[in-house]
């Protein structure tokens, strides 16, 4: 992908897989609520991805990565590696673009994204997270298939599609007649928050764009602060299964290095807080990893007082008895 800029993609690039995106994916609005308004003394909007095709924002990136690939090499189908989101992402842009698509997913992902991903018409391979390394058989597939490897995040057209959500927020933002303060997004490996802070950085400069993690799992803030990638020391698991990546990624980072301000967590508990809060209070489903940037506000994490923020909701694919469990 070429652009003038002197990252890895541009808003010409997002504007390009907007063109691509647009007549597949939903367009998700920009919601305000006064009890949450009320709660933090903001003037908040929420981006609901959980809306979007699929449950969560990666359908954006899945659909414009494999339009991107040549007729010739369709053929061989596409694998990919995730938790859950991205290969629902991946598994539906494949089946509409007459695909086949294999996907390396761990034994521990959540039984409703898997099923979902077989039911878009993809072959599911398990592994050991712990033990096995899922680039590698995601490698050996691609090696004996002849498939395309999409990478969840570490890639230009992947984050350009993600970035399409912040085209989007950028948009509504000015058609209202305002200017975000802050806008944040979660990060497993930095694609969205990488594409959402290139398309608002070319149209609000003076935004500050934050990126939010689960506690312990802060790559991003820690490789922010060092000036350089840094992978987190988190032993075990958080209930944002989405968001465990271990260090930003290579393409990621080098855009978020310069246009992000600033990264929060919020803790297992805190994020549960705030899917309780979505449910009963804003009458939305989020799952854990969706919902870690209205968890770092809700814990007053984010200075956000007098302020107009926006904030990405990015899934809502969550096992129906772990949120009967945060919503109790």
């Amino acid at each position: 992908m070429t652009d003038s800029s002197s990252l890895p993609i541009g808003p010409a690039d997002i504007d390009a897989a907007a063109g691509v995106v647009a007549p597949f994916a939903v367009r998700t609005p920009l919601l305000s609520f006064p009890v949450l308004n009320d709660r933090v003394g903001a003037n908040v909007f929420l981006k609901p991805e959980m809306l979007q095709r699929t449950g969560s924002f990666k359908f954006r990136g899945a659909f414009n990565k494999l339009s991107s690939i040549p007729e010739g090499k369709r053929s061989g189908g596409v694998v990919a590696f995730s938790s859950g989101n991205h290969a629902q992402g991946v598994a539906a842009a494949a089946k509409l673009l007459n695909m086949q698509a294999t996907i390396v997913m761990p034994k521990d992902a959540p039984a409703l994204k898997r099923e979902r991903t077989k039911s878009y018409g993809a072959e599911v391979v398990l592994y050991d997270r712990d033990r096995e390394d899922r680039e590698a058989i995601a490698g050996e597939i691609a090696a004996k298939s002849g498939a395309t490897i999409v990478p969840p995040y570490d890639d230009a057209y992947v984050i350009a599609g993600q970035g399409t959500a912040g085209r989007e927020i950028a948009e509504d933002m000015a058609a209202r007649g305002l200017a975000p303060d802050i806008v944040v997004a979660p990060a497993s490996g930095g694609g969205l928050i990488a594409g959402v802070a290139t398309a608002v950085k070319a149209r609000f400069p003076q935004a500050k764009i934050i990126v939010a993690e689960p506690e312990g799992f802060d790559d991003h803030a820690a490789s922010l602060r060092a000036g350089h990638r840094e992978a987190h020391h988190a032993h075990g698991r958080t209930i944002c299964d989405a968001l465990m990546a271990q260090m930003p990624g290579r393409i990621t980072f080098a855009i978020n290095s310069r246009l992000l301000s600033g990264g929060v967590t919020a803790t297992d508990a805190e994020v549960a807080t705030a899917v309780a809060f979505a449910y009963r209070e804003l009458k939305l489903v989020v799952e854990p990893g969706g919902a870690v940037g209205l968890a770092a506000l809700l814990a007053g994490h984010i200075d956000a007082r007098g302020k107009t923020v926006a904030i990405v909701l990015s899934g809502g694919n969550v096992d129906a008895d772990l949120f009967a469990k945060l919503v109790a």
